[in-house]
């Protein structure tokens, strides 16, 4: 008897041995549950070729934000994907969502291809923003008590993430513009694009792009339509945030010819973004802002405004 007891409790022991493993699985595939997931789609349509689209998404989180790339934007990876790691904020409650690609688009829908670029299809990046926002919808991702997304952007995309929200507010509920130029109709601005669209085009390797084709010519209404100071009362109620650096160099001036490119583009932007300050302050539209008093035109700056924006709850509705 006495070793058919022992058989018994050895195998007492074995199905413990068994459970206490499932269990300890269980508790370590329970808490991965916790972290977010990465995962990439295809959007196409608008006539433009599909784009990747990039997402860090975790059940549970309180709102998703679509991070819009600046004027270099290539069409393999985010620059914010490439060049910080805000996808850790996915961990903590809000799901980031990446579109890939949109050189020197200003994600707009133009008016036409450019003519002497080897883009040979015209940029409709409004169409496109919208087929990504009903994706994401089919994946869940509207969360929140008001089932709307939250919209960013740097440099180029800070502008096109408020226009975007201002005129969708069915869908956005906030927008966030880090060293944006938010006043594109001003006159020495229209030149400055007009610039800027030719220098990404060269420097691509696509050849230059026209602002002509994107928004008409100077005197065009297009120009006001697609200005966040001038369309500042479309997102009256909306949570609304600016922030630009000083221009001065900090910690993340490691290459000396960027930083010295990026300064004066700060300083621009700086000012665009006081002004929408000042137009949001008269016409008492309630924003937030955030003004370090070091920065430039570079990825570190604006990741650490994603990192102030959670922390301050800003994302929360």
């Amino acid at each position: 008897m006495r070793p058919r007891r022992l058989a018994k409790r050895r195998r007492l022991l074995v199905c413990l041995l068994v459970m206490a493993t499932i269990v300890g699985f269980g508790s370590l595939e329970a808490g991965s549950a916790n972290a977010a997931s990465f995962g990439r789609f295809y959007v196409s349509g608008c006539g433009m070729p599909a784009t990747p689209v990039d997402m860090w998404t975790r059940w549970g989180n309180y709102k998703t934000v679509i991070a819009l790339d600046g004027l270099r934007a290539t069409g393999d990876i985010s620059g914010w994907r490439h060049e910080t790691n805000i996808q850790r904020i996915a961990n903590t409650g809000v799901n980031v969502v990446e579109p890939v690609g949109g050189l020197a688009s200003f994600y707009t829908d133009w008016n036409a291809a450019s003519p002497r670029s080897k883009v040979k299809y015209r940029y409709r990046w409004t169409c496109r923003l919208n087929t990504i926002i009903r994706e994401l919808d089919a994946r869940g991702l509207a969360v929140g008590p008001r089932a709307k997304y939250a919209m960013m952007g740097i440099s180029m995309g800070g502008n096109a993430a408020m226009i975007f929200g201002a005129y969708h507010r069915k869908r956005i509920s906030h927008v966030f513009s880090m060293s944006g130029f938010l006043n594109p109709s001003a006159p020495t601005m229209r030149t400055a694009v007009r610039l800027a669209l030719i220098d990404a085009g060269l420097a691509a390797g696509v050849g230059p792009f026209s602002a002509d084709a994107m928004w008409g010519p100077p005197w065009d209404a297009r120009w006001i339509a697609n200005d966040s100071v001038a369309q500042l009362q479309r997102m009256r109620g909306m949570r609304i945030r600016v922030g630009a650096a000083s221009g001065l160099w900090g910690k993340y001036n490691t290459d000396a010819i960027g930083s010295v490119k990026g300064t004066p583009l700060e300083v621009v932007s700086l000012a665009q973004t006081r002004t929408f300050e000042v137009a949001a302050a008269v016409q008492g539209i309630r924003i937030s802002t955030d003004f370090p008093a070091v920065g430039t035109h570079q990825w570190g700056y604006w990741q650490d405004m994603v990192f102030t924006a959670k922390r301050s709850g800003w994302f929360r509705d």
